[in-house]
Order: C-alpha cells, then structure tokens, then sequence
C-alpha cells in the first residue's frame, strides 16, 4: 500500500503535472476530482510529468461524493490554510489519503467544518495567502513518508560515472 494524494478540482496542468511526478517517485496513487480545469492529454501537464507518468497510478473521479462513497472507511488528511494545526502534528499511516483543494479556491468551507478535525495546515507567515499546491503536496508527502521512514523509497545515491561539459565554476571547488 501506498499514501494517496487527492487533488479536488485542481486547475493548473503543471501544478498537476509535477504532483504526477512527485507521486511517481514516492509510490503515492493519484486520485483526480472533476471537473478539472485542463484535459488530461493536455501537453503542459504531460510535459511536466515527462516520462514519470508509467510510473504512477491514476485514478480520475466523476466529483467527490463518488470519491467519498468509495473510499468510506478511510483516514484522511485535510490539507486547507484554515487548519487548526500543523502538518507535522498529524500522524500518518500507509494507506492515508491527503486532500487537496484547488489552486484558486482551496476545499470548500462547507467540506472542512464537517472534517475539522481533520484538517491540518503548512505553516507560512500571516500576510502570505499559500503556497504553490505541487510543493505543498511534497512538503506533506515527505512529512507522511519521514514518519513511515521512507518505506519502499532507495535512501542513498551514487555517482555515475558520466563524463560532463567541463563547468568553469568546477575549478573553485
């Protein structure tokens, strides 16, 4: 199992692109709420998951009560800057679902005073109105994943050995 990332009506394809991504190199599923404000063959959103998209499992949605209907039972995370309290408080499982609402307009008022309680928030100054909703889903997902010690995921790298353009700025190193 996996964490589930749920973007309710998201309107940017890039945004949705790069959350594509994100979600296929944590093994998180995707889940779409309609209507969505682009198509899916759409050449920014494709564009930003570049070759990442066989990678990841997507699952679109009619609207969200379809979407809360089939998936009763479930643990979800609000993710909304009118939360009581922060990301970091939460405790998150396998198999948790993180909500998202739009770009412009967020989830709507009358879903998180029925969910409060499982609402949280990234915390930002005051005067700022949010933050950019691909990096809200990483900085989320990878608190989710540090809890669960990054399950699945290859913790260390290495170099390749690949020849590269002499960079000037290699020499001060």
């Amino acid at each position: 199992m996996a964490f589930n990332i749920v973007l309710v009506n998201p309107e940017i394809p890039q945004n949705t692109g790069n959350i594509a991504r994100t979600c296929a190199a944590t093994g998180a599923a995707l889940h779409l709420i309609e209507p969505l404000g682009f198509s899916l063959d759409d050449r920014y959103l494709k564009r930003a998951g570049l070759d990442y998209w066989r990678l990841m499992t997507l699952k679109v949605w009619p609207d969200l009560a379809a979407f809360l209907q089939a998936n009763q039972g479930a643990r979800f995370h609000y993710l909304t800057t009118k939360a009581p309290r922060s990301y970091h408080e939460a405790q998150y499982a396998d198999g948790d679902f993180l909500v998202f609402g739009c770009e412009t307009r967020g989830l709507s008022e009358r879903l998180l005073e029925k969910v409060y309680s499982e609402c949280v928030r990234i915390p930002m100054r005051a005067e700022a109105r949010s933050l950019n909703l691909s990096n809200s889903v990483a900085v989320v997902l990878y608190e989710a994943l540090r809890q669960l010690d990054f399950p699945d995921l290859c913790a260390a790298g290495c170099l390749t050995g690949r020849d590269e353009p002499k960079a000037p700025w290699l020499d001060y190193v």
